[in-house]
């Protein structure tokens, strides 16, 4: 009679999965996104409990991981994210800045603002890419800048895409500090933001990250990740009246992002 090792094992023996894929590679990159939205650590039972596979088997593949660095055990026997994901990180997000370029920078030729893509990365926003405007007094955030997504056009896009009960989660975690006078601050008034964005589309920061200036943000929908694309400047150059005429161009940028990202995976 079949061990229960023995039976998860025999469990794993056919080489490939539905739909062609290496089923060994499909459970471990399974268990990986697991861990990633479990805030990047859990426990292997936590980990039986989400992805519905035996403890033998979620064993050996985290075994497997942990070697290669991809995981790491904790003192407290927990399973983490590893360092040799980092590297792969910052390459996809290189390679992800890359290929967002040409769009933001048809976005600029067409609206004369600095164009951005974001992504959501933690608790916080990282910006990816960014092609600047060609005025002399214009916005510009570092690459790889994190800021706080309650305050930012990009994070609310971003928030907005996501269940109400885990943006309110990210917002718990994170705090809700005031970058200016403008900044929304508590749930409440930010649950009601967030509707707001999924009604018309687009988000915006009206001097709520940086006095003078407004953002125009985008959820890029479809895409193989989840990224906002935003267009800021100066209050005085993204009046109101911009963001009406700018709001379909930059949707409509952000549809081609991600019709273009979906097509190189």
């Amino acid at each position: 009679m079949a061990t229960p090792s023995a039976a998860a094992d025999a469990a794993d023996t056919p080489a490939k999965a539905r739909g062609g894929g290496v089923q060994s590679l499909d459970r471990a990159f399974a268990l990986l996104e697991i861990m990633a939205d479990a805030g990047g650590e859990i426990s292997l039972s936590q980990l039986a409990e989400s992805s519905g596979l035996p403890l033998p088997t979620i064993h050996r593949i985290i075994r497997t991981l942990v070697g290669k660095g991809y995981v790491r055990q904790l003192p407290s026997r927990r399973y983490a994210l590893g360092p040799r994901l980092i590297g792969l990180g910052d390459s996809a997000s290189r390679m992800l800045g890359t290929w967002a370029r040409p769009h933001l920078t048809h976005l600029v030729e067409e609206l004369g603002e600095t164009a951005n893509l974001a992504m959501l990365d933690g608790d916080k926003v990282v910006y990816v890419a960014q092609v600047p405007s060609q005025h002399a007094m214009r916005m510009f955030t570092e690459v790889g800048r994190r800021v706080p997504a309650h305050s930012a056009g990009v994070g609310k896009a971003l928030l907005a895409q996501l269940p109400d009960r885990e943006a309110m989660a990210v917002l718990h975690r994170a705090g809700m500090p005031a970058a200016t006078d403008r900044t929304i601050t508590t749930p409440d008034a930010f649950a009601a933001e967030i509707t707001r964005i999924r009604e018309r589309g687009y988000a915006i920061d009206d001097g709520e990250q940086e006095v003078g200036v407004r953002c125009l943000a985008v959820p890029v929908r479809g895409g193989p990740a989840m990224m906002a694309v935003s267009i800021s400047g100066p209050e005085a150059r993204v009046s109101w009246e911009f963001v009406t005429r700018a709001a379909p161009i930059v949707q409509r940028a952000a549809a081609e992002l991600a019709a273009d990202l979906d097509h190189r995976e």
